[in-house]
């Protein structure tokens, strides 16, 4: 075997381990947000995973982040506004 066949054969190689095993995680976060576990954990892991060789993946981990960070800071508001009413 030649060496170029066997750098794309590593790098085909690469790209469906990584896909299987970030699509694994992915699939069983899901299952996890109607089953009992760390759902909110294993899909940003997922694809995490997944974005190491993916741009789309890399793309929705992004949308995640985004998503996440909107959240904390509306509890956070929430939070301020209660404690200024029970402060009062």
């Amino acid at each position: 075997m030649s060496r170029t066949s066997l750098v794309k054969t590593y790098k085909v190689a690469r790209r469906v381990v990584i896909g299987v095993v970030g699509s694994t995680v992915v699939l069983i976060g899901i299952a996890l947000i109607v089953l009992p576990g760390p759902a909110f954990l294993l899909i940003p892991l997922g694809l995490a995973i997944l974005g190491i060789e993916f741009a789309w993946a890399r793309h929705w981990l992004r949308v995640v982040k985004r998503r996440a960070k909107d959240l904390k800071q509306s509890a956070d508001d929430i939070k301020r506004k209660a404690s200024n009413l029970i402060g009062k």
